[in-house]
């Protein structure tokens, strides 16, 4: 530790933290109807999309720095964003109307975190101790939505899609440092979890005539 300054980490404590933004989606994928039998109003599809997104949220370590600027001693934070995330995964979608097919839908994902350096929350002063700048975590998802056929003749191709999926992602220990370079020694560990609401249009080519 540097003479005069230093922080102290309640280990043993646990911290939840949220956050929200915007995001934007794209993608593609495929769904197959079935047709034989009774399964006709079911649909099965494999996707893979990329979000790009401004989430923001704070993380709050538990952690005190000890004389610090101005001998100030105070609670630490930092700044936490997503900057994008990735999936991969199939749905199972029932069609309860000709026009309207609601699903549910899972698979893997990863997503990308940047952090600021600590500050103190009495005063909003650097601390001068960092967490590293951007992290990349892997995990898995779950969702589920509605896609609703858009009637018009022109264009007969758009669907509108509403979907909310549910993303776990796997622990990761992030080693505290000081700015500048130099360990502190503490170690913080993290699991993220993210939800997510997304309605947009979709387009699809319909190769081989069915309507999903």
């Amino acid at each position: 530790m540097e003479p005069g300054r230093f922080a102290y980490r309640a280990s043993t404590n646990t911290t939840t933290d949220g956050g929200r933004g915007w995001l934007g989606r794209v993608g593609g994928g495929c769904d197959y109807q079935f047709a034989v039998g009774g399964f006709g109003d079911f649909v099965i599809g494999a996707f893979a999309d990329y979000d790009f997104m401004g989430l923001n949220g704070t993380n709050l370590p538990n952690e005190l720095v000890i004389g610090g600027p101005g001998g100030v001693t105070s609670p630490l934070a930092s700044n936490v964003h997503e900057t994008d995330a990735w999936y991969a995964g199939a749905r199972l979608g029932y069609l309860p109307y000709p026009n309207l097919m609601t699903f549910v839908s899972g698979g893997w994902t990863g997503t990308r975190f940047t952090m600021s350096p600590e500050f103190m929350t009495f005063n909003g002063a650097a601390a001068g101790f960092t967490f590293p700048g951007a992290y990349t975590v892997n995990g898995w998802f779950l969702g589920g939505g509605y896609e609703y056929r858009v009637p018009w003749a022109w264009a007969s191709g758009l669907y509108w899609r509403t979907e909310y999926r549910f993303a776990e992602y796997n622990k990761i220990n992030l080693a505290e440092s000081f700015v500048g370079g130099g360990l502190t020694g503490n170690i913080q560990t993290n699991q993220s979890f993210v939800q997510t609401v997304t309605t947009g249009l979709v387009w699809k080519f319909n190769w081989g005539g069915s309507h999903w």
